[in-house]
This record gives structure tokens, sequence and C-alpha cells, in this order.
């Protein structure tokens, strides 16, 4: 493990102990007082299988097994992390592997992709969001561990891996070959459109984003021949990340109010987050903005589209999002393991929580672009497909979120007759036109 990821566990660890010593105490004093018996049953448990189970069992076994089954009965997010699999989150923070690209849940024993990363071998492969990989390298994968799965895919560059994909309307499964490759996220992308219009592409919440984002809307201004007449913030198959960056990006936008709210149970998870608190004033003020989200667009993602629209500081467009409004805290136990643990859920402006039912888009825009689109719509995964999930306080009710497959009479084209046009990304083409043809004060602006 790199010493830097293993110094920032150490300090975090002085930290976190001093700060739970009294709660740690009255939290044994409960131990002793209520759940006694709950913990003899736990290892009345223990020494039956040690004693009768057909074959002999190793305590790191049994231990491990207790451990991630109490986890998974709190939400999906939850995890015990040992030295692999810390390795695996600071690569990821890194942005920089050999693998295939991919972001995926197990859903009852399967292998699901959420979203391929962009640019990706696995996208360039054309493996979708919603595909389930039974299969790898013709070995049957289906009930194994999603770690197990992970390091499999990944491996070194140049590398050929053989997927076996069920994916939904195809009667038949898809064997697709993929080439691994480095993959080093670029977390900001940003080109000049015609008509002067920006398009910001943010792939990740990773370290410096904001000030990534700042840059890049300097650079379209150079680029510009004259006023930018529009701005689009790309957010769509975003996984989220970082929530101090994405509380950077939404203050580039915003001169006051509130960005972000987190609450918890514990003491110090309870937390606001104001603009003006790390980028002064409004960088593309005057600036008509369009968020693109979809399916994929997650946690960080959602802060920034959320606090963008309930100040109606830009249009969001695209699909419903993910619906993942908790905040995770990497908890050291050791030198190299840690507990990923659920410790708050966060909230827009407005005070609405996205658990569950995500951003909902000022102007739902299909993916018409996509020639499965419509049927993996159907099975696309969301927060509230998970297994587990924190339910909303607020109790979204079903038909709020079928909603959205209501037929829009402005969305008819298929994708063979988008092709024809040149059309390769229906959303962000009718993103694109939308700031084209109207003026800054009929797309949605800070009152």
């Amino acid at each position: 493990m790199p010493k830097k990821f293993i110094a920032l566990l150490q300090s975090a660890a002085l930290v976190t102990t001093i700060a739970l010593i009294p709660t740690a105490t009255a939290s044994m004093a409960q131990v002793e007082g209520r759940a006694g018996p709950e913990f003899s049953k736990l290892f009345a448990t223990y020494q039956r299988i040690k004693a009768s189970y057909v074959e002999d069992v190793e305590d790191e076994v049994l231990v491990r097994g207790a451990i991630d089954g109490m986890l998974a009965a709190l939400d999906p997010h939850s995890a015990y992390l040992d030295g692999s699999s810390l390795q695996r989150l600071n690569t990821m923070i890194d942005g920089n592997y050999s693998g295939l690209g991919l972001s995926v849940v197990m859903e009852d024993g399967a292998v699901k992709v959420i979203s391929p990363f962009r640019g990706s071998p696995a996208e360039e492969a054309g493996i979708k969001a919603g595909d389930f990989i039974t299969h790898l390298d013709g070995d049957l994968i289906y009930g194994g561990e999603l770690d197990d799965a992970v390091a499999r895919m990944r491996g070194q560059a140049g590398t050929a891996i053989e997927l076996t994909i069920f994916r939904a309307g195809r009667e038949e499964p898809l064997e697709v070959s993929v080439t691994r490759g480095v993959i080093e996220l670029e977390p900001v992308t940003h080109k000049l459109e015609a008509g002067n219009v920006g398009v910001i592409s943010v792939n990740e919440f990773s370290a410096d984003v904001g000030q990534d984002v700042f840059n890049a809307w300097e650079a379209i201004r150079t680029e510009a021949t004259g006023r930018v007449s529009g701005l689009i913030l790309d957010l769509r198959s975003n996984p989220g990340g970082s929530l101090d960056e994405a509380v950077a990006l939404s203050d580039l936008f915003l001169d006051k109010g509130r960005i972000v709210s987190q609450r918890g149970r514990a003491r110090g998870e309870t937390l606001l987050y104001d603009a003006e608190t790390v980028f002064r004033g409004d960088m593309a003020e005057g600036t008509p903005v369009i968020v693109l989200i979809d399916a994929g667009s997650a946690s960080a993602s959602e802060i920034v589209a959320g606090a963008l629209q309930d100040h109606r500081r830009a249009l969001v467009m695209g699909d419903r999002s993910f619906g993942k409004g908790s905040v995770q805290s990497l908890l050291p136990l050791g030198r190299d393991t840690a507990l990923k643990l659920t410790t708050a859920r966060y909230y827009t402006p407005s005070g609405h929580s996205v658990q569950e039912g995500g951003i909902k888009p000022d102007i739902t825009v299909p993916q018409l672009s996509d020639p499965d689109y419509a049927l993996r719509s159907k099975y696309v995964t969301r927060e509230s497909d998970l297994r587990g999930h924190l339910v909303n306080e607020l109790g979204l009710k079903d038909d709020e979120l079928e909603g959205d497959k209501i037929d829009d009479p402005r969305f008819k084209l298929t994708a063979e007759q988008l092709e024809e046009q040149g059309v390769e990304d229906f959303q962000l083409h009718y993103a694109l036109e939308t700031l084209r043809r109207t003026t800054a004060s009929s797309v949605a602006l800070r009152d």
C-alpha cells in the first residue's frame, strides 16, 4: 500500500480515537446492558461451526463473514476494506490503473454495469449501462464476489479478456472481447461548439476539479470569438467523488445561498455548505447554463445539479439521476483495514433529499441516438434498485418515478434517423440547439 495512504489512515486513526473515546465507552456499556444476548448468539454460532462443520474453517473466514454480514444489513455502500480493497480504492482515487474502465455493482449475485467510463476500453467495445456480465473468459462468475470479478477484469494493459453479457431486449448473450488499457481518467475536459457554446465535461470529482472547471471556462473564453453565448456542464455517467469538490464546483456559479447540507446522527456529522466559501462570485455571470445528467450521475454530481437547479442558475436536462443521497466516511480500524460507513444524508438547498428519487430534470431528454435506449431504460439501475438501500424519509411514491416514462411527442426520431443526420449524442445535441435558439433570459438564470 502506498505510504501516503498509510500516513492518511494513521493520522485519521489518531483523530478518530481521540474523538470517539467517550462515545466508545458509552457504547460498550450499552453493549453489555442490551446487546449481550445477541453477542451470545453470535458466539454460539461460531462455536457450533468450529465444532460441527463438515470441514475445518479458519477463524479469519468466520470473523470476516460476520463483519461483512453486519455491514450488508445496513446499506449497499457500507463495507469493510482490507489491504487489497484499500489498494483498489486508492487506485480509483488516483484514476490511474490498468483495466476495462467500468463502474459495476453486484445485483442478486450478478455483476451489473452502472456505466462505462468515457473513452475507456469498455465504452469503445460497446458495453452499456444495465448490461449483466455473467462470464469472464468463459468462466461463470454468477454468485461470486464482486471484488474477485473486478480483480479479474483488471490486468496488464494490452491484454484481452472475453466478456459474456446479457442485455435487456437481446435474446442471445453477447460475446465481447475487450483489450485492457491504462485508465487515466481526465476529470475535466472542454470544447467550444458552433455558436460560441462551451461544453465542460466533468467525469469524476477527484482533487482540484473545481479549479479544473474554472481553467476550462477560461480556456473556452479565450477560444471563443466574442462573448460565450452558453455553457453546458456535462455530468452524465459521473459516479461522484469528493463532497468538497462538488461544493467548489457549485460555488463557481453561485454568489449566495446554501449549496448543500449534510445531516448525520453522530456529533460533527451535521454540516452546512454555503456559496462564497471556495470561489468568489459567479464565474459565468449572465451566461445561460445547462446541466446534463443521466441515470449514471450520482452523489457529488447530484449535489451540483441540485444546487444549480434550486437556485435557478441552470436548466437541468437529460434523465433522472441515480439517487444516491448518502455520505460515506472512511474510518480506519488499523494499519491496513478501514470501515467505509454511511454516516450522513445530504440535502439540496431547498431541503430535498435525492435519496432514491434522484434529481429530476427540468426537461427530460431521452438518449435517442442509442439504439438500445428504450429497452435498457426499463432495466436501468438506480439507488432505489439496490438491495438494502436507505429509504427516503419523505416516502416517494412509485407513480412520481413512473412519470418520467411518459412518451414526449417531441422525441420521435429513431437512432437510425439521427445517424443519417450525423447526430451521435442526441442529449448533447438537444442541449446545444436549446442554447443556440434561445436568449439568455429564456434559459434558467438566477433571479
